[in-house]
């Protein structure tokens, strides 16, 4: 379908980037990034908002808990934000995750992870699964029930959300109930059969060029391209990972990997939701939360988590 009018008004207010200023470090992204993040004046209101301090494989992460206004233990959704690992950070989706936790009165975690290419991969996975872990040990203090746990994210976040589902079922670790998967990052820019690549590559916010920048300063090495915690659709096993919803926008280079990446779950046998939002942009869903459909998307992932925890 045609661009939503409302991403296309925002799309066309959004300021070029600067001519002639020659490559961009992840420093200056990290700084054009956060000039660019501004949170509205009213928040969706929750019970409490702590900075937890949790230790990490190499020291404490800083970790946003979020708990609504609910009595008894409550079900956790561990949240991993997007940045294509290399910018970003817990605050990009405040709005997202109040939202998560006031409608579906379940507590959101969200991870600040380390970036790359100052950390480059595994860093990011070993620090999320180390939260996640931490979390299920410690989380009854807080009022967190450790039998209901879900993982999520959007872009990197939600690659990560995926990988830490992996390490969990090979490592023997915490019981992981669902998967939300918002505009996943599982293939490379380089594979073939990513038609989305070629039908959004640019003027759309997010460009191919961009996640072909991020893939220069993710991996440690060019082997870790064939790694499955990099990469899950290099996995050869999806089996027993936990339920999953994938979403997806309609006009975004990651369509297609992760309308791919969905496919192949169900076909591992692992009931896996797909929806494609048409119409929408990279993001919809915890960056450009003044979209309508921004809402609309907390609302189905509410819904899925409800039901599955």
């Amino acid at each position: 379908m045609p661009l939503d009018p409302a991403v296309a008004e925002m799309l066309s207010a959004t300021p070029a980037p600067p001519a002639d200023t020659g490559p961009l470090t992840p420093a200056d992204l990290r700084a054009m990034f956060a000039s660019t993040l501004v949170l509205p004046d009213e928040l969706p209101e929750v019970r409490s908002v702590t900075d937890l301090a949790v230790p990490g494989p190499a020291g404490d992460l800083r970790v946003r808990l979020y708990l609504p206004e609910t009595t008894g233990p409550v079900p956790l959704f561990v949240w991993m934000h997007g940045g294509g690992w290399t910018i970003g950070g817990i605050e990009e989706n405040e709005v997202a995750n109040r939202r998560v936790c006031r409608d579906g009165g379940i507590a959101v975690a969200s991870v600040e992870y380390r970036l790359a290419p100052e950390d480059p991969f595994p860093a990011a996975p070993e620090d999320c699964y180390a939260v996640l872990t931490w979390l299920v040990a410690n989380g009854a203090e807080r009022g967190i029930d450790a039998s209901r746990v879900a993982v999520g994210g959007e872009s990197a976040g939600g690659n990560l959300a995926t990988v830490i589902s992996m390490l969990s079922r090979d490592r023997g670790g915490p019981k992981i109930s669902a998967q939300v998967l918002i505009c996943p990052v599982t293939a490379h820019p380089g594979d073939a059969d990513l038609q989305s690549y070629v039908d959004c590559a640019d003027g759309f916010g997010m460009s191919a060029d961009s996640m072909r920048f991020f893939f220069e300063q993710y991996p440690s090495s060019p082997d870790d391209l064939n790694d499955p915690y990099l990469l899950p659709s290099r996995a050869v096993d999806l089996t027993g990972l936990p339920p999953a919803l994938v979403m997806t926008a309609e006009y975004d280079v990651l369509r297609s990997e992760g309308e791919q990446y969905a496919a192949r779950l169900e076909k591992a046998g692992v009931p896996t939701t797909y929806k494609q939002y048409d119409g929408q942009i990279h993001g919809f869903y915890g960056l450009y939360t003044d979209l309508p459909i921004s809402p609309v998307a907390h609302g189905d992932v509410v819904a899925f988590l409800t039901g599955a925890l």
